[in-house]
């Protein structure tokens, strides 16, 4: 990997909240995760950590008092004598905090009319020789919002805003983003990238440490359904036919994976006996990738917040037992609102009462299986629950989009249009 020095400028960034600024300070800490060296460019904001850069510059910001000055006047359709002036202020600004940068990401900054003075001055500066490959990173366009339409007008410098900028990166956020400057700008849509936003759900779902050692080690980001298993290792639970349903509900869904979070039962020593029969079975059903016992991954003992996180992960809670005297797992399916499975015993009916979906502990595979793809094959929760962390978790956008468009607009390969 070569190290690169990337910039990315917003009007602000964290800890001032909006959604640009959240973008803005995840693609800060990926790019730097990555290896490459990352400066913020803002008006308004603090420093992230210590790896990545902050330069203050306050002629940038959209709040700033000469900045607000002259956009009342063009808001207004008039070009005021301030406007060059500003111009060329913040150019001699901007040219010694760019000049060694590799690639800057300007956020927003190019399709909204918040500061107009600093969308003309990277119009003029980024055509000058050794300027960095310049990304344009779209998340609104000001020409296509009702809102902002009173505040445009024909001629320069509002028509910024809608044309294609030769030689610059094009990247919007979303398909329908894209088809929108696609139309406004006369881009082809095969030279406008688009990389959608992404979710931190560790942070948001409020994750432990060990929980997220578990995702990332079993990936668990990429599997669904996500079968859970909250029970000890023991015969009564008959963890044997959540096995073989598991492998049969992998013929409907080829990444679903189930997770046993219980130790091996403390009281009997045929318990060891039994998961030994477990993680042989597992073996000769070609489950070793996807039935997950805890128990293998951890010596010590699993708090209750490291269970709640798993149940937060589940698309389903499935409890195949022969014998239960009472069922608290349904209890907690409840509060997590989780489609529950299990096994059609006194205490489970007590409680799942009709809101459960039952089977007997004797029933085939294959039936129990085809009762949990009934329900989750046509269950709106779970397929955007599966879309969510399929394709909008921060880490795989970065990999699989981010990461390859900075190589590509370091390389030169980046498609970018008729004016290169």
């Amino acid at each position: 990997m070569t190290r690169m020095k990337i910039i990315l400028m917003h009007y602000s960034a964290p800890p001032i909240v909006g959604g640009v600024e959240s973008v803005l300070a995840h693609q800060a800490r990926l790019i730097s995760g990555a290896g490459h060296a990352v400066q913020i460019l803002a008006a308004r904001g603090e420093p992230q950590n210590e790896k990545i850069g902050f330069l203050r510059l306050p002629l940038v910001d959209s709040l700033d008092p000469e900045i607000l000055a002259v956009k009342k006047e063009l808001d207004a359709g008039r070009v005021p004598p301030a406007f060059a002036l500003l111009v060329n202020r913040l150019m001699d600004q901007l040219r010694p905090a760019l000049k060694s940068a590799d690639i800057l990401i300007a956020h927003n900054v190019c399709s909204l009319n918040k500061n107009l003075v600093l969308t003309e001055a990277l119009h003029q500066l980024y055509r000058e020789p050794g300027f960095p490959r310049l990304i344009l990173w779209h998340h609104d366009l000001a020409w296509k919002a009702p809102r902002y339409l009173p505040e445009l007008h024909s001629g320069h410098p509002w028509d910024l805003l809608r044309i294609d900028w030769p030689g610059a990166v094009q990247v919007t956020i979303s398909a329908s983003r894209q088809q929108e400057l696609s139309d406004l700008a006369e881009i082809p849509l095969e030279n406008i990238r688009v990389i959608p936003n992404g979710i931190l759900a560790e942070d948001f779902l409020k994750l432990e440490k060990t929980t997220i050692g578990f995702i990332a080690e079993l990936d668990l980001w990429q599997a669904a359904p996500i079968l859970l298993v909250p029970v000890r290792i023991t015969r009564r639970k008959n963890l044997e036919l959540a096995l073989t349903t598991l492998a049969r509900l992998r013929d409907v869904f080829p990444n679903a994976v189930m997770i046993v979070t219980g130790p091996v039962g403390a009281h009997n020593p045929e318990n060891i006996v039994y998961f030994r029969e477990l993680l042989a079975l597992r073996g000769r059903l070609g489950l070793d990738a996807s039935a997950f016992f805890l128990a293998e991954l951890s010596d010590s003992f699993l708090p209750d917040s490291v269970i709640a996180d798993f149940y937060r992960l589940a698309d389903a809670l499935f409890l195949p037992s022969r014998e239960e005297g009472f069922g608290i797992p349904v209890l907690e399916a409840g509060l997590t609102h989780s489609p529950v499975f299990c096994a059609d015993l006194p205490a489970l009916r007590e409680l799942g009462e009709e809101n459960v979906t039952y089977f007997s502990s004797e029933d085939e595979p294959g039936h129990v299986a085809s009762l949990i793809a009934g329900r989750l094959r046509d269950d709106p929760v779970f397929q955007l629950a599966e879309k969510v962390r399929r394709e909008f978790n921060w880490d795989r956008i970065y990999r699989d989009r981010i990461g390859p468009l900075l190589a590509e607009v370091r390389n030169g390969t980046a498609n970018l249009g008729d004016g290169i």
